[in-house]
């Protein structure tokens, strides 16, 4: 995501004790990213979100990553570091522009925003080893082609989440489950929000509209746009967030809003009245990918990627993290110790959910023009 708050900074799991530092201070020791930046033989560094990895709330270790150590004899230095998109892209743009490592082997980006696309294209990403990736198989069939990687080359997806519409049941009498109700319903006017991502908003949108949001015309765009610029000058939309939504939809402040599936699974833990659904339209899904930035390991990091590929695995960081696993197998391995999450439509949708959500066009999300009418909205 791309706001300065994060949607792991409000959903607080207690996350703590792993090794944190700064990517700032480890840029400096190193000149800047100095020159490989891949690490000693024996140490994998990996940068991710906050709170995105599962974590034993006695030893505040990841079993993950201990049990990858003692399979591999590979230690993780583990940094959550990333907390949004652009921050993170602007402190290692430099020294990948310059042809220099950033000492990580995996950092972990999200493909609705332009960066994966953009570090693609800049050749400021390591190629996957798939020959030490036998587990790529158990990629899901949904994450196989993305627009911005059509053959899987450069990642691999961490987690995904689904963009879709939260309400409160206990302020509307009518279900909501329409982008056009979001948009246009007088009896939420002013008691609901969009969120500030162009993919999220706009894809939605398009797909109201009856457009593909996976191939962006620039009709398509305008069109839709123009349909939430008339709900924000004629009141309806309270304001544009990331998932600062969360508070005021929890309290009832809001009666909708434009919502990432894996905050609602933690906030209806508290709130039952809290539900989540995709528009009658389709929804949009993003997914934060691992990728090996320029000198990383790529050995090491492909060792690691199929290490989690497995659905064991995947299945013990999804019981953590409450994001959609993109692993077969997971859910099944899941439904063995925790069938009740294993049995959750937000963390393990079926073939027919992801049917009806859409990625968004990279090509799109690199458009300067579309950018800026985008930010004007935003700031209107």
């Amino acid at each position: 995501m791309t706001v300065n708050i994060t949607r792991r900074q409000l959903i607080q799991r207690g996350a703590a004790g792993i090794t944190i530092l700064s990517l700032p201070g480890l840029l400096a020791a190193c000149g800047g990213g100095g020159g490989g930046g891949g690490g000693t033989s024996e140490t994998l560094r990996f940068a991710n979100w906050q709170l995105y990895i599962d974590i034993d709330e006695k030893t505040k270790k990841s079993p993950t990553l201990e049990q990858f150590t003692a399979e591999t004899g590979i230690k993780v230095d583990y940094f959550e570091e990333i907390n949004s998109n652009d921050e993170y892209f602007g402190k290692i743009q430099g020294p990948l522009s310059k042809g220099q490592g950033i000492d990580r082997e995996i950092i972990v980006l999200t493909d609705n925003s332009r960066y994966p696309g953009l570090m693609v294209d800049e050749g400021w990403l390591e190629k996957l080893d798939k020959d030490k990736i036998p587990n790529f198989s158990n990629l899901i069939d949904a994450q196989l082609s993305p627009s911005f990687d059509p053959e899987r080359e450069y990642s691999m997806p961490w987690q995904s989440g689904m963009t879709g519409i939260a309400y409160n049941e206990k302020l509307t009498s009518t279900p909501i489950t329409s982008m056009e109700q979001l948009l246009e319903d007088s009896a939420l006017k002013g008691k609901v929000t969009l969120l500030s991502e162009m993919a999220d908003t706009i894809g939605s949108v398009m797909k109201l509209n009856g457009d593909d949001p996976t191939s962006v015309t620039d009709e398509a765009f305008e069109a839709a746009l123009e349909r939430v610029r008339k709900a924000v000058d004629s009141g309806q939309i309270r304001q544009f967030t990331g998932n600062e939504y969360t508070g005021p939809l929890s309290k009832g402040d809001l009666i909708a809003a434009m919502a990432w599936s894996g905050d609602i699974v933690q906030l209806q833990a508290d709130n039952a009245a809290l539900k989540w659904g995709l528009p009658e339209s389709g929804g949009m899904i993003w997914t934060d990918n691992m990728l090996i930035p320029l000198g990383g390991d790529i050995g090491k990091a492909s060792e690691f990627m199929n290490f989690v590929y497995d659905p064991v695995i995947a299945a013990q960081i999804a019981a953590y993290v409450n994001y959609v696993t993109p692993v077969k197998g997971a859910k099944e391995e899941l439904a063995k110790s925790d069938p009740e999450t294993a049995e959750n439509p937000l963390i393990f949708p079926d073939d027919e959910t992801l049917a009806k959500v859409s990625g968004f066009d990279a090509q799109a999300l690199n458009n300067q023009d579309y950018i800026e009418q985008w930010q004007q909205l935003l700031g209107a």
